[in-house]
């Protein structure tokens, strides 16, 4: 996998860091049997927010990105199909997940 994908963990953090969010990695050696790849933490201890990046087997070995917030914001098993951050951030503002340091990276 290129650097500079959205499927790429380190890749993620940084746009999500530079959009203004707080966010830690979680984990990312998931076993090969495993279809998910990598999770991320977004604003711990005030609207925690985990996201997988999964690798779906189901429908063309798709990538898509698990949201799990215990429902708060988003439904119970959302997953967003998307290559495009801005997609992403733009999907977090409908959710009312907003950045905690204005663009500031932490």
């Amino acid at each position: 996998m290129r650097k500079n994908k959205i499927t790429t963990c380190g890749y993620f953090i940084k746009r999500l860091r530079d959009s203004g969010y707080h966010v830690d990695r979680v984990f990312c050696d998931y076993g090969q049997s495993d279809c998910s790849r990598w999770t991320v933490m977004i604003n711990p201890g005030v609207q925690t927010l985990f996201i997988t990046c999964t690798f779906n087997k189901n429908f063309n070995n798709e990538i898509v990105f698990e949201f799990d917030d215990g429902g708060n914001n988003f439904p119970r098993n959302f997953s967003l199909k998307t290559e495009s951050m801005e997609v992403v951030v733009t999907y977090l503002h409908e959710q009312n997940v907003y950045p905690l340091n204005n663009g500031n990276k932490k």
